[in-house]
């Protein structure tokens, strides 16, 4: 449905840990183990996609993690709702809910199957009674996100709690600082207690603070970097009424793999090195008009490379970005060119640093 979807390792080796803790009750066993915490994730996320959907939020991304996901929005207008106001309270509570109600539901057609079925046995969780850890893994996946641990469900509400001074970096790391503390106690507890899975949910949470923490930082730097900074200011444009051929003499000169397609001072298209290949190849020479994208954003130079990233990964197949000042193109952003550019730029302000030290 045009959302990206990554399952990360350690969701995979979650398969090798259940079928050697249960390594007397057999592989099988094990890997039924590894499917009834996949079913806690999935009740969990079907819930949270259902709410995304409903909200009428986009989805570019969904990273799959055993404690649960992390969605990338594919425009700043999902993030920024998703984040805000009633959309994450009920984004918040709809995970956690749908785990408990379905392990309320489970416990009621066992109980009514089989009149024998004893919930509280011990233990709660193992290959040897699947039946009772699937119920007791929904209601854990519920539970476990009502800790106030970032990144869990309450913890990003924790963390929205610390955004008063709209210092959104702080405030995760503040978060991200007491969801990694409670993550430790999760993990001595389930060490003192002998319990294995207080200890791999701790990992967990540990974890996915890490993933998020590297996202927000990165963010918080992308926002400090202005297009007039990483823009190409050297580049060539291209007319409609160029012929292809004359567009592919163009390329073999030029190191761009996109082109500005620009009618006088007018930008008029976007047009791709392989594009135009393609299309001499199939349907011989002809002119740039009849192969040009009109689908481009326009950048400022003050625009910040943070809302750009999040232009190009919204735009299916965006790679270029023209910068316009006073209607007139000043330079180009790629994402051939992109990570170039910000290393530069990162060395660049070392040595401004060290400039400014001496």
């Amino acid at each position: 449905m045009g959302v990206e979807l990554r399952l990360h390792t350690f969701f995979l080796l979650l398969i090798i840990f259940c079928m050697l803790i249960n390594s007397k009750a057999g592989s099988g066993a094990g890997f039924g183990l590894w499917l009834a915490i996949t079913a806690a994730v999935v009740v969990r996320e079907m819930a949270r996609i259902l709410v995304v959907a409903w909200l009428g939020l986009k989805l570019r991304a969904v990273l799959v993690l055993p404690i649960g996901a992390f969605y990338a929005y594919a425009d700043p207008e999902s993030q920024e709702k998703a984040t805000h106001g009633s959309a994450q309270y009920l984004l918040a509570l709809a995970g956690p809910v749908a785990n408990l109600m379905a392990a309320g539901a489970l416990t009621a057609v066992l109980l009514g199957a089989s009149g024998n079925f004893n919930l509280l046995s011990q233990p709660w969780i193992s290959s040897s009674y699947l039946l009772r850890s699937i119920v007791w893994l929904q209601a854990g996946m519920g539970l476990l996100h009502l800790l106030p641990a970032y990144p869990l469900d309450a913890g990003r509400i924790v963390r929205s709690k610390f955004v008063g001074a709209r210092d959104t970096s702080s405030s995760s790391r503040a978060a991200s600082g007491i969801g990694q503390l409670l993550a430790i106690t999760l993990m001595a507890a389930g060490a003192f207690m002998q319990n294995p899975w207080l200890i791999i949910a701790g990992i967990f949470v540990f974890i996915g603070g890490q993933i998020e923490d590297q996202g927000v930082f990165f963010q918080s730097v992308v926002d400090t970097v202005q297009m007039r900074e990483v823009m190409l200011t050297d580049f060539s444009t291209l007319s409609p009424s160029d012929t292809l051929a004359g567009a592919l003499e163009r390329c073999v000169h030029s190191l761009q793999e996109d082109f500005p397609v620009v009618r006088g001072p007018q930008l008029v298209g976007i047009v791709s090195r392989q594009r135009i290949v393609e299309a001499l190849r199939t349907d011989g020479n002809g002119y740039v008009q009849s192969v040009m994208s009109r689908a481009f954003q326009v950048a400022r130079p003050e625009d910040t490379l943070g809302a750009i990233i999040r232009r190009i990964s919204a735009g299916r197949g965006l790679s270029l970005i023209p910068v316009a000042e006073s209607g007139r193109i000043v330079g180009i952003v790629s994402v051939q060119n992109l990570m170039s550019s910000m290393s530069l730029l990162s060395e660049q302000r070392r040595m401004e640093r060290q400039e400014g030290g001496r």
